[in-house]
């Protein structure tokens, strides 16, 4: 992949549609769209209905050209974007002529490598753009709109400051030992490693929270058979998703669909669940096994009952296989009060001797009329945001298993700093090269370093034309 090369890919996803994108970057893309494009010239930023041909001159497609001149442009190169009819043979034929004239077939994610390389975005950037193409929820495309806008790059470029300062105090003592400042007091070495310790962990724990950006809350309704579990989640949801009768037992597997709550940090991956009872059906026992295994996976679970009594056994059966936040569902309130009703007592931490924290919301919801739905959802979503540190929507957050291992280095090698330093076991200068690893781990993020592996893992996922 030479960057003297010309490259050229379809941007838009390929099959029948009203327009695709073809987009051209490299040296040469100039040059080789005036061989394409009648008329040329074309003045940058500036929207041209034109022609393309093919090397025999004949006509391929008529399209909309816009040309955008280095470093002004997304990879920092020339650029040279071709709006074609959609479908398949119009943008084809295209990107053929374009071939023939000198530009070769870009490779998944070089554009926007390209870009990382001319200093237009750094790499969580670059990890950004390939998040927000992948998102499938709202707080997941949130958390890659920040990221893109440098929100992430800007904690991690602080970090780096503060293990440089550490860095810079040793150096200081080391170079220049006899001024008349005299030598950097160790306990100002050690508190300024500490506070960088101290903002990495911060950084990092937010990992958690950001996997559930990623990958949803595991929402599990639980209860007896034919307590209402279904038709909750269909209300949920508001579709038919799950089968709904009469007959305990109806549900014989788990059923996982999403639901995103208007504002919330994160989606949530509802399950609806066979019904928790001692079974000698073989396939239901099947079923309540399933059960269970959503239950020790679960970020939070519904325990359902039509009375309190039912509600509070349903919780004690939950236990047995979960700790995860419960919010007890008073179902089938299609009369009555609706929303939340008062907060309970786990009977399994009253027999611990746990305390009032313990207590879980028990909230009355019908699935007919709707009633107490909203309330429910708030419960879990403020249950789950609570038990795993959900930072605020607009706060940066690691949600990449590639930044949580950078940061677990760079935490590990402050750490071992530390320890060295307090010790007193190896000279300063030797010290240091903790400082300068935790420095480099940091850096390997924001893609401060020249490492083609790390370049190929971040690129590879890419879609080709991006």
């Amino acid at each position: 992949m030479s960057p003297d090369d010309t490259i050229v890919a379809l941007s838009t996803a390929p099959g029948r549609a009203a327009l695709a994108v073809v987009r051209l970057s490299g040296p040469q893309a100039l040059a080789i769209a005036g061989a394409v494009v009648r008329p040329w010239p074309i003045e940058p930023r500036t929207v041209r209905r034109c022609a393309a041909v093919d090397p025999s001159g004949a006509v391929v497609d008529r399209l909309v050209v816009i040309v955008y001149a280095g470093p002004r442009s997304y990879t920092g190169e020339d650029v040279v974007e071709l709006v074609t009819h959609g479908g398949v043979a119009a943008p084809a034929s295209v990107m053929a002529a374009l071939v023939a004239a000198g530009a070769r077939p870009a490779a998944p994610g070089e554009f926007t490598r390209r870009a990382v390389l001319n200093g237009k975005l750094d790499l969580a950037q670059a990890e950004a753009v390939g998040d927000l193409i992948d998102a499938g929820s709202s707080a997941m495309q949130r958390a890659a709109l920040t990221q893109l806008d440098g929100g992430l790059s800007g904690r991690i470029r602080a970090l780096r400051s503060a293990v440089l300062e550490v860095e810079a105090l040793i150096a200081y003592d080391i170079d220049f030992p006899e001024e008349d400042d005299g030598p950097v007091a160790r306990d100002r070495v050690a508190a300024s490693a500490a506070a960088a310790s101290g903002q990495i962990h911060a950084l990092l724990a937010t990992a958690p929270a950001g996997e559930l950006v990623r990958a949803g809350a595991m929402v599990v309704i639980a209860g007896v058979p034919n307590a209402g579990k279904s038709s909750l989640f269909n209300a949920l949801l508001g579709c038919a998703r799950a089968l709904v009768s009469d007959v305990p037992g109806t549900t014989r597997d788990t059923i996982e669909a999403i639901a995103e709550p208007a504002g919330a940090p994160f989606p949530l991956r509802l399950v609806d669940t066979a019904g928790l009872r001692e079974t000698a059906d073989v396939v239901e026992r099947l079923g309540v096994d399933a059960s269970g295994r959503a239950l020790a996976g679960a970020h939070a679970v519904l325990a359902c009952g039509e009375t309190q009594d039912a509600i509070a056994a349903a919780v004690q059966q939950i236990r047995a296989f979960t700790r995860a936040p419960v919010v007890g569902v008073w179902t089938k309130r299609d009369a009555g009060p609706s929303g939340v009703v008062r907060a309970t007592k786990d009977p399994a931490e009253i027999r611990a001797g746990g305390s009032a924290s313990s207590a879980y919301p028990v909230v009355a919801a019908s699935a007919i009329s709707g009633t107490g739905l909203h309330a429910l959802l708030d419960e879990v979503v403020a249950a789950v945001a609570a038990r795993w540190n959900v930072p605020a929507p607009d706060m940066p957050i690691v949600t990449r298993a590639r930044h949580r291992a950078a940061l677990s280095r760079a935490a590990g090698e402050l750490a071992e700093f530390q320890s060295v330093w307090r010790a007193r076991s190896l000279p300063a200068i030797v010290a240091a090269v903790h400082l300068r690893a935790a420095v480099e781990a940091l850096e390997e993020i924001i893609g401060a370093v020249s490492a083609d592996d790390v370049l190929e893992r971040v690129f590879s996922a890419f879609c080709v034309g991006k």
